[in-house]
């Protein structure tokens, strides 16, 4: 039996393959600091789960429309209004199974063979292959750490060809944390309008933002920017659901109508059970959110500092999400026990290996100098495996 040759080129998630390999040797019972997880350490909030068990007590656990419960739509509607100053319909709203559920469905209904996405870099891991396995072409822009590792609208025009179909933003972001701001967000818009693209707008992140730092939704910039952007969202990270799948995203009507076709015909539609928890999520009490930012905010500050005092190490401070992306490119060239660490992938692998330290390499993201660190996990783990860290880059020759 041959694979398709679309299967031989699939690759697996590096941040879940990370994971997996980390739980794997914790299993096997060594002691395994796990930087790799994006997800909140701590539990879904007891309100949200308890809407779950009611939804389980009241028979609700049968198919649901293939975009997703009037109901659950219409707390995402009230959500955008209110948060983000954005006024959609029903039928401008899809909720999938997590929101990279819907990037991936937004890609196979969007892109024909060749179409180029512009894809900031660093990036999230899965925007390139998603747009590969769509037949997409992903064209990646490099951005800077002194520009907050935020596309800069000249650099955007360079890149857009008469192929161009969209532009990926994801702010704030995984894995710098860094965000934009409303004048860059601006400047991208103008050149967005004047070349007639999409943007796809990952603000999955936006309520885990820290040193008051405000986010500002491009398509809320003006009545053309809301029409040429799709905005995907979900309660994940917010709301520490990454298990429950539930994503959406809010846009163009004849866009969203063929993902609802996309659905039925793939997952059927999103667990029913979550999506009545989504909706206490979104609607009920919030104060574990904050309760959450500011304990990553905490961490943040932590890590950044601790980071920054390793010799070779240089920390960008995030202004958002719960990852530190320090760049370690200055212990380059140096070895541990006569093995070269001239790249990330050498970095990681000798840090797992050595100090049992799980991280994941910054060529995933599309930046071999850095190193991605989760400070989704506890003080106790972070101080342990920053400690290890430093140890390790002192052992270097």
């Amino acid at each position: 039996m041959e694979l398709s040759e679309r299967a031989k080129a699939l690759k697996p998630s590096p941040t879940l393959s990370i994971t997996a390999l980390a739980n794997k040797l914790k299993a096997e019972g060594k002691d395994v600091i796990g930087f790799g997880a994006g997800q909140p350490d701590f539990d879904t909030p007891d309100n949200i789960k308890e809407a779950a068990k009611r939804a389980i007590d009241n028979g609700f656990t049968k198919y649901t429309p293939s975009a997703g419960i009037n109901e659950l739509k219409d707390a995402i509607i009230e959500k955008f209004k209110s948060e983000n100053g954005l006024e959609y319909k029903r039928s401008e709203i899809v909720v999938s199974s997590g929101a990279k559920d819907f990037l991936f469905n937004l890609a196979m209904v969007l892109l024909n063979p060749g179409d180029e996405v512009i894809i900031p870099s660093p990036y999230w891991v899965s925007y390139p292959d998603q747009v590969e396995i769509a037949g997409g072409k992903p064209v990646i822009v490099e951005t800077k750490e002194e520009d907050g590792f935020c596309l800069k609208a000249d650099a955007l025009r360079e890149k857009i060809t008469e192929r161009t179909k969209a532009l990926i933003l994801n702010s704030p972001s995984n894995p710098t944390g860094g965000a934009y701001e409303v004048k860059d967000l601006e400047e991208i818009a103008e050149v967005v309008l004047e070349k007639g693209i999409l943007v796809i707008s990952d603000e999955i992140y936006e309520r885990l933002v820290y040193d008051g730092y405000k986010h500002t939704s491009i398509a809320s910039l003006s009545n053309e920017m809301k029409k040429n952007t799709i905005v995907v969202n979900g309660v994940s990270k917010t709301y520490s659901m990454t298990g429950w799948r539930i994503g959406y995203g809010a846009g163009n009507e004849e866009i969203m109508s063929a993902i609802t076709k996309l659905q039925s015909q793939s997952i059927s539609n999103p667990v029913s059970i979550s999506q009545m928890a989504s909706i206490e999520a979104i609607t009920g009490d919030q104060s574990a959110v904050e309760k959450m930012r500011l304990a990553f905010d905490e961490r943040r500050k932590f890590v950044v500092s601790k980071l920054n005092s390793i010799e070779g190490v240089k920390c960008f401070n995030p202004k958002g999400a719960f990852y530190c992306f320090p760049n370690f490119s200055g212990i380059y060239g140096k070895s541990f026990e006569g093995k070269a660490i001239n790249s990330s992938n050498d970095l990681t692998e000798t840090l797992l290996s050595s100090f049992n330290v799980a991280a994941v390499p910054g060529a995933a993201f599309g930046s071999d100098n850095n190193i991605r660190i989760s400070y989704a996990t506890g003080m106790e783990m972070l101080e342990k495996g920053l400690k290890r860290i430093e140890d390790f880059v002192s052992a270097l020759k």
